[in-house]
């Protein structure tokens, strides 16, 4: 039911496609500039053979010896198709499971994912990033906005939106490309009424709430509007700890009551600010999903109640918050006329307000962003011949600490065949 209200964005949607002439030359994307991988691949290369490195690196594991991290930044930078990426993949884990593991290079995922990209195995670099435990995998925000915007072109919006929820999760959205990007993504993927799980509505309004937080406009209110919203339907039916469980969220209950400070704020603002007409239909069909669902559980409370509990425990203040939700639909529509009194309702649809904020300020926000990876990839440059020069002394090192080994025991054993003489 919650995801019906978004039939009314595919509308809106294909509106600003056919108003809009940039829509279609999709230049709210990141340019060519900024995925282009000239600056990349102007790094100097060194002539490796991938299997050579590859056995070396099975006889150090064999010995129960740590890969260093130039031999693992050696082998993706040496990829060049796409089952190169799958042996790639398996030595991340292998790193990872090391004593070394703390020392994976940021330039070496930055390689991984632009590998991935560029052999077409995107669905590796999602792996691998969800599963970023077992792989090491923690890109910055250039790396993040490569990866999404990716999947965007391709019309993937919930890949798209799978990349913004680990951006959520790293509590990444520092760069305001990544945070444009990141909106248009979850309102597309909103777009296309999808069927949520309870988990996928915990992750989706986490990543909503934390992107909006950070954008001071109607985009952005809309998008905490939403994100509250999501999390207060998850609070209200599993629990608070349900809710914070691994999340970069505040354990304090009242995530509805959140979303309606939203609406109240907004309607008090004196500045162009509004929520979108869809945003405000989402949580109006979400507060009835949630009185219906409410009073089924108390006609059926009888007969299963212990069993529920061992399910979906709550305690005494999850029940209290329940308790509140008559007062919130109540205050909800109050706000929802004192807004459409005032002119604070925007009918254009959250999708169409991403649109527009992408297409507004994305060639702005991407300037600084360019400036910052074109001043990383030299510095990373230097501290790989930093590691590089450093392994040569090393092996300098050990080959002239043999020389004098076998130079002592031959001395000795000479010694030996005259004393015995």
């Amino acid at each position: 039911m919650a995801a019906s209200v978004w039939k009314r964005c595919v509308t809106a949607a294909f509106k600003v496609k056919c108003l809009s002439p940039s829509f279609s030359a999709r230049r709210w994307l990141l340019s060519a500039a900024y995925t282009d991988t000239k600056v990349w691949e102007a790094r100097e290369k060194e002539p490796l053979n991938l299997a050579l490195l590859a056995n070396n690196m099975d006889r150090t594991y064999d010995r129960n010896l740590p890969v260093s991290s130039l031999t693992v930044s050696r082998f993706v930078d040496t990829i060049s198709s796409q089952e190169e990426v799958n042996q790639a993949e398996y030595y991340l884990y292998k790193f990872r499971h090391s004593p070394n593991c703390w020392y994976l290079r940021d330039w070496t995922i930055h390689s991984w994912i632009r590998q991935c990209l560029k052999y077409g195995v995107k669905e590796k670099a999602l792996h691998t990033l969800k599963n970023k435990v077992q792989y090491g995998i923690f890109p910055d925000d250039f790396t993040f906005n490569l990866l999404i915007d990716s999947y965007i072109k391709d019309g993937d919006f919930k890949s798209a939106c799978s990349v913004v929820e680990e951006v959520m999760l790293q509590e990444a959205f520092d760069l305001s490309s990544t945070r444009i990007l990141s909106l248009y993504a979850l309102a597309s993927y909103l777009a296309t009424r999808p069927q949520l799980a309870v988990s996928e509505e915990r992750m989706l309004g986490a990543s909503l709430l934390l992107c909006g937080m950070k954008q001071d406009n109607s985009v952005g209110l809309s998008a905490q509007l939403l994100g509250n919203a999501l999390l207060g339907k998850v609070e209200m039916s599993k629990g608070i700890h349900a809710l914070f469980k691994g999340m970069p969220l505040s354990w304090e209950r009242g995530y509805l009551s959140r979303a309606l400070a939203v609406m109240e704020g907004v309607a008090a603002a004196s500045g162009d600010v509004k929520l979108s007409k869809d945003s405000l239909d989402y949580m109006n069909d979400l507060l009835q999903e949630l009185s219906s669902s409410s009073d089924s559980k108390s006609s059926g409370e009888e007969s299963a109640g212990e069993e529920v509990k061992k399910e979906n425990p709550v305690d005494e203040e999850d029940e209290a918050e329940q308790a509140k939700l008559p007062q919130y639909v109540s205050r909800f529509k109050e706000l929802c006329s004192r807004l459409e009194s005032e002119g604070k309702v925007d009918s254009a649809s959250f999708l169409a307000a991403g649109t527009a904020l992408a297409q507004q300020n994305m060639a702005a926000a991407e300037k600084p962003d360019l400036e910052l990876y074109k001043s990383n990839v030299p510095a990373w440059e230097a501290e790989r011949k930093q590691l590089i020069q450093r392994e040569k002394e090393l092996r300098e090192k050990a080959e002239q600490e043999k020389r004098e080994k076998l130079a002592a025991q031959a001395a000795a054993e000479q010694q030996g065949m005259r004393a015995e003489q």
